[in-house]
């Protein structure tokens, strides 16, 4: 067998890949967008939810209802919206496994999309997913992570060092200055909606790296990406770790993490 034939044939290896997400509001863009990408290039994909039923995801960031003056700066776009009527149809989305149900053997790789909403904080604090997440990076796994993702990631300790398993590790996450300016143009009418926490995620991954320089704040995040515009988004791979901040980076993300696929 030639050594081309050997490049061309792992290249086009095909992954089963694991999102998880919350009972509801992850962020419609960060779930649909990669759903939609990585199956059509074949990959084959497994939803997982707390208890098997199917995760709902933000509908204000469909509708942009309640988003007042900001919508259409706020909500997910045309291409995104394109990508959930396609992804609400699917039978695997629609029959996801539960937490408990998940054998992170049977998987090569774990994707962790994000979201604001209230809805989400179960998912960044299960204590399964966590022990899913350890067992990735243990195994030297493929996992991305985008905007709050990154907060569940940090928040995984190795137990042979109590430290997370980001500690030593560079990492983006969605960046302060987006989610307090976020927070600042709709709280008169929101409240809290955009403040998952009090701390703000970039804050608290910080104070488990092992040097402030390993938190990547990367390039203005202004323009989203698209797949003829990769270099608007920005992300980062650390070893068998990929993160990036916000829906702006989604394209860039998913070829990134289809590469290290491939590796």
């Amino acid at each position: 067998m030639s050594l081309s034939y050997k490049i061309n044939a792992r290249r086009q290896r095909l992954s089963k890949i694991l999102i998880v997400l919350s009972d509801y509001d992850n962020d419609p863009s960060e779930v649909a967008i990669p759903w939609k990408e990585w199956t059509k290039l074949g990959h084959k994909i497994t939803f997982a939810t707390p208890n098997g039923k199917k995760s709902v995801l933000d509908q204000r960031m469909i509708s942009g209802e309640g988003l007042g003056p900001c919508k259409f700066l706020l909500k997910a776009n045309k291409r995104a919206i394109n990508c959930y009527e396609s992804l609400i149809t699917e039978k695997n989305y629609s029959l996801p496994i539960g937490y408990d149900q998940i054998t992170p053997s049977e998987y090569d790789a774990l994707y962790i999309p994000g979201g604001h909403a209230p809805g989400v904080r179960s998912f960044l604090e299960s204590e399964k997913l966590k022990e899913v997440i350890l067992y990735f990076f243990n195994a030297n796994r493929p996992v991305a992570a985008i905007c709050h993702g990154p907060l569940l990631v940090a928040r995984t300790i190795d137990p042979k060092t109590n430290k997370s398993v980001l500690f030593g590790r560079k990492t983006t996450a969605l960046l302060k200055n987006q989610e307090l300016t976020a927070w600042a143009l709709t709280r008169s009418f929101l409240g809290d909606y955009y403040r998952t926490y009090k701390i703000p995620v970039e804050d608290e991954i910080l104070s488990v790296l092992e040097k402030k320089g390993h938190f990547l704040r990367g390039p203005a995040a202004i323009f989203r990406d698209d797949p003829k515009h990769l270099g608007r988004g920005f992300c980062f791979q650390d070893g068998n770790y990929l993160s990036a901040r916000w829906p702006g980076d989604l394209h860039n993300m998913v070829n990134s993490f289809d590469n290290m696929l491939k590796a």
